[in-house]
């Protein structure tokens, strides 16, 4: 499953009155894992840039005026994107951006059945709050100390953790393999009733038997009295 963590930079709310997208940031996550690609690009908004948004990204007009239109970097976006869930927090903003630009630019837009909300996912998770990004961080020790200033792609790159926490991905390993290894065990395939093998990191120290030897052979009569083809018999005593 292809999805990608995403953000955006602005000059402001409104991208119906003249307000415009200056930064655009993905950070792409395969079952979960990111991949390592990543997409980033600046954009020339063709205006003035509000000191209130200047405050929050640090991107001046003078700094963008030789970056790219929208128009000219919307089929390497649309490629890069194409139809992997758009992971956001507070989509709608993002995506109301997002699909005026596409618009503009004379290309299809991105429909919502394709975006995944994490503000909706940590409201469920935790209504009472606070569920900002940066709250969020602190909440599950993701360290966010770059966070000076909101920057789409350092943004999505934290994002892309907190997301990871919000649908409990860090658990699933238990820390017992490393990503190599769960990458691994992700590939394998069983038919229906066949038991698999899975190599997990040894113990420092192996655990003491729970069980005294006359426990385990009144188990394994027990086992044997149930037939050779019996589930159990599979297991080694």
């Amino acid at each position: 499953m292809r999805e990608i963590s995403f953000d955006t930079e602005t000059t402001g709310l409104n991208p119906r009155g003249g307000d415009r997208l200056v930064e655009i940031g993905g950070v792409e996550l395969f079952n979960h894992i990111p991949t390592g690609n990543s997409y980033h690009v600046y954009i020339n908004p063709q205006r003035d840039m509000p000191e209130e948004a200047f405050r929050v990204h640090g991107l001046s007009a003078e700094f963008l005026s030789d970056k790219p239109l929208f128009e000219h970097v919307a089929d390497e976006f649309l490629e890069f994107v194409g139809d992997a869930t758009l992971v956001i927090h507070n989509a709608a903003f993002d995506m109301g951006f997002i699909n005026v630009e596409l618009e503009r630019a004379g290309r299809r837009i991105i429909p919502n059945t394709q975006v995944l909300d994490t503000l909706d996912l940590a409201r469920r998770k935790h209504p009472t709050g606070p569920n900002s990004l940066d709250a969020l961080c602190s909440r599950y020790g993701i360290d966010n100390s770059k966070r000076v200033k909101h920057g789409a792609l350092l943004d999505a790159e934290i994002l892309a953790e907190v997301y990871l926490e919000l649908i409990g991905g860090r658990q699933t390993a238990l820390g017992l393999v490393t990503e190599e290894e769960q990458s691994d065990a992700g590939s394998m395939s069983f038919e229906p009733g066949e038991l698999g093998t899975f190599n997990a990191r040894p113990r420092p120290a192996p655990l003491k038997r729970p069980l005294l030897d006359s426990e385990l052979e009144a188990h394994k009569a027990f086992i044997e009295r149930m037939g050779e083809d019996a589930l159990w018999g599979k297991y080694g005593g």
